[in-house]
């Protein structure tokens, strides 16, 4: 009782007792009520009963014990803080669980544990049948010395989801201190491992009297530096451990026990990556024998979205670690062995060739992936409704935009023409008047209008004259439309064309600000998107255009306007895609569907 109402006793330090413990009790009770049964000096029972809170002991009583019973303690933890309650598990079963997994290592060790039973009203279940159901297989033990210190590991496979992550347990006098994740540390070592009895989940526990010493009093750590301090290293290095000497070592030892279940989750992992570039994303198959092994192994479960993030932040390192050789070599220059020089400038150029046919593979996938999505939204949705045509939009350019503000890369303009991927000015559902190379004042919107311009740096030729521009101007219309007739407003044949007479005449412009010669003989070309329905193949008969051979548009030229004109069929459109890019697809190695 003394060394109760003692702070930091040594009553118990035999025992690995840091004399706080009960401190801990407090920290989610509001208060403590002990009853306990003990035997005097005179050999009768005697009962202490007292209440225990922040404000100390109190109500505290001693009694004979007339009633013929066994010494006996009870422990009463009363008012359980909200904060602990409320994130506290409910069921026995699950209490059990928690408790056997703080505790584990007493079932495990010399002497084993106490006999513990939980009962809850009519519930009750003894930890020891839980202990067996919680061991996948007998646990296996090992010495191993590092740097001169005995450390004892024990291996343990427990049932599998009994636990979530595989764990290094470090012990201190036969209690649980700290735990080191070996997920990530371990090749192969994934969420899921199995060996001939199924999947397990695995554990190590690692006991040392050289732990007991070092061990902090509140019992949460240990005093092992991570590295030797300057001071220390004047001094015998090899008689000084730091927490990585301990965890390498022990990794190693993990890696050796588990090596046949790890074996085969790294032939899984490699078939994971392989599948998935040759399958999802071949844009990574140039560089995956720049990936150190290592790191190129990732959980065969892994989602197809973490596995491409995973590839992707390879990727990224590969393209700096090529630019910091590029500059090193380019300062270098031929300073020192030509042999040496020559030998990293071929490696170079290797590195680079491979990063380039993954930037290509990547491009080239990307547009598989913008065709599948317009195959898609241009398809019946539910409700019998058709997608608005701003979906289009959006897939093809980003509306509101132009070239100031989109990257070529954020365009797929090269589903309507491969042509419009290379332009001067590009703008997307913004007024005419916005357009830098316009002098018009007009504030109606065209879906899409590109200019192009041959307005280069340093001009060889005997005029002084500019080349004509070249106008391309898109219209969307929502898929399966069919209420066309005349008027601006309401025929898409119109709008385009008027949208070409009001550019031609806002005066056109280089980017550079320098006029171009005969703006209104711009040559123009007309695009309108849209399915042909009944009332749009009659708009494209009164402007006296023809039909294609496969009968998925209609194209012309209007001598008025001197435009050519296209009509698409969005199933003509994703045809004509399909068919341009089908060679690409089959050199990456990409599914027809």
């Amino acid at each position: 009782m003394l060394s109760f109402q003692t702070l930091d006793t040594d009553h118990k330090l035999a025992k690995g007792g840091r004399g706080i413990g009960r401190l801990l009790w407090l920290k989610a009770f509001e208060s403590v009520k002990v009853e306990s049964t003990y035997q005097g000096e005179e050999k009768t029972l005697k009962q202490r009963t007292f209440e225990f809170s922040s404000s100390g002991v109190t109500n505290h009583q001693t009694e004979d014990v007339l009633t013929s019973s066994a010494p006996t303690t009870i422990v009463h933890l009363n008012k359980f803080k909200s904060s602990y309650r409320e994130k506290f598990y409910k069921k026995i079963d699950s209490i059990a669980e928690r408790i056997l997994e703080h505790c584990l290592w007493y079932f495990l060790r010399e002497g084993r544990a106490p006999t513990i039973t939980i009962f809850d009203e009519d519930e009750r279940l003894n930890l020891d049948e839980t202990f067996k159901q919680y061991m996948h297989a007998d646990a296996v033990p090992e010495t191993v010395a590092i740097k001169g210190k005995t450390f004892w590991l024990t291996h343990v496979k427990l049932r599998y989801k009994s636990k979530t992550i595989h764990t290094a347990s470090f012990c201190a006098d036969n209690r649980l201190v700290r735990e080191e994740k070996l997920s990530g540390k371990i090749p192969g070592l994934y969420n899921e491992v199995e060996d001939g009895n199924g999947k397990f989940i695995y554990t190590c526990y690692i006991s040392s009297s050289y732990l007991n010493e070092t061990v902090r009093p509140e019992r949460i750590d240990f005093d092992i530096p991570d590295k030797l301090s300057e001071q220390l290293e004047l001094f015998d290095k090899d008689s000084d451990i730091t927490w990585p000497d301990i965890l390498q070592e022990i990794i190693q030892r993990v890696s050796t026990h588990l090596k046949e279940s790890l074996a085969e989750n790294l032939a899984r992992s490699e078939k994971r990556v392989e599948e998935f570039v040759n399958k999802k994303s071949p844009r990574y198959r140039p560089i995956l024998s720049y990936i150190p092994e290592e790191k190129l192994n990732v959980d065969p479960n892994i989602s197809n979205k973490d596995l491409e993030l995973t590839l992707h932040k390879h990727f990224a390192s590969l393209e700096n670690e090529l630019i910091q050789e590029g500059h090193d070599i380019i300062s270098t220059g031929f300073e020192g062995d030509a042999q040496q020089y020559e030998s990293k400038l071929q490696s170079y150029l290797e590195k680079a060739e491979d990063i380039k046919k993954s930037d290509l593979a990547g491009y080239v996938a990307h547009r598989r992936v913008i065709i599948d999505l317009l195959e898609k939204v241009i398809q019946r949705q539910q409700g019998s409704k058709y997608v608005h045509e701003s979906i289009i939009h959006k897939l093809i350019m980003p509306m509101r935009s132009d070239s100031k503000t989109v990257s070529p890369k954020g365009a797929n303009l090269w589903l309507i023409d491969e042509r419009l991927a290379f332009h001067d000015y590009f703008a997307s559902d913004k007024p005419i008047k916005s357009y830098p190379i316009m002098g018009s004042e007009d504030l109606q919107r065209p879906d899409f209008c590109s200019l192009n311009f041959f307005d280069q740096p340093i001009v060889i030729a005997e005029s002084t004259q500019l080349p004509p521009a070249s106008i391309q101007i898109v219209e969307i219309k929502r898929p399966m439309r069919d209420d066309f007739k005349p008027g601006e407003d309401h025929d898409p044949l119109e709008k385009v064309l008027g949208y070409l007479k009001k550019i031609r005449e806002g005066g056109v412009q280089t980017l550079s600000g320098r006029p171009i010669p005969k703006s209104p003989n711009i040559p123009g070309f007309c695009f309108v998107l849209a399915d042909l329905t009944p009332t749009l193949i009659d708009r494209c008969g009164v402007v006296d255009l023809t039909r294609t051979a496969d009968g998925q548009g209609y194209f012309g030229y209007n001598k008025h306007y001197q435009a050519y004109i296209e009509v698409i069929s969005f199933d003509g459109l994703l045809k004509m895609a399909k068919e341009r890019n089908r060679a690409f697809f089959d050199k990456l190695g990409l599914p027809a569907n």
